[in-house]
């Protein structure tokens, strides 16, 4: 026998929070965030509270909620056919990880710094 469920909103019991997920996971933070000159912002996010484009393929963003430790997991990729290597990057330059921001690097194959869309969630707990 199938069923099918067909709901608005799933909501806590109390009806006014969101439900925890029991031994799953879910992306904690997510963005896509286009790195050039006309147009350096979001095009989609979320737990994302502003974003700063720091120079040629270099990104950084600010997280609306912290994660809870620096132990989280970036996966990115990007919108260039031709990048072939998007770096999620968890340090602040001088080697500390954040867990209030983060940054992205789109680099092409030979190290070099590219323009493009980078794709980036972050999976871990939230403080």
């Amino acid at each position: 026998m199938t069923s099918q469920l067909n709901v608005d909103t799933i909501a806590d019991k109390a009806g006014s929070g969101p439900v925890a997920l029991n031994k799953q996971t879910a992306a904690k933070v997510r963005y896509n965030f286009e790195l050039d000159s006309s147009d350096n912002g979001f095009e989609g996010s979320f737990n994302c509270s502003s974003g700063a484009d720091n120079g040629t393929g270099d990104a950084t963003v600010t997280f609306t909620n912290a994660m809870a430790n620096q132990n989280y997991t970036p996966t990115s990729s990007s919108a260039d056919s031709d990048i072939c290597h998007t770096q999620a990057d968890r340090t602040d330059g001088n080697g500390s990880r954040q867990t209030t921001n983060f940054k992205s690097r789109i680099r092409d194959n030979g190290g070099t710094s590219r323009d493009a869309i980078a794709y980036v969630a972050i999976f871990g707990d939230l403080a």
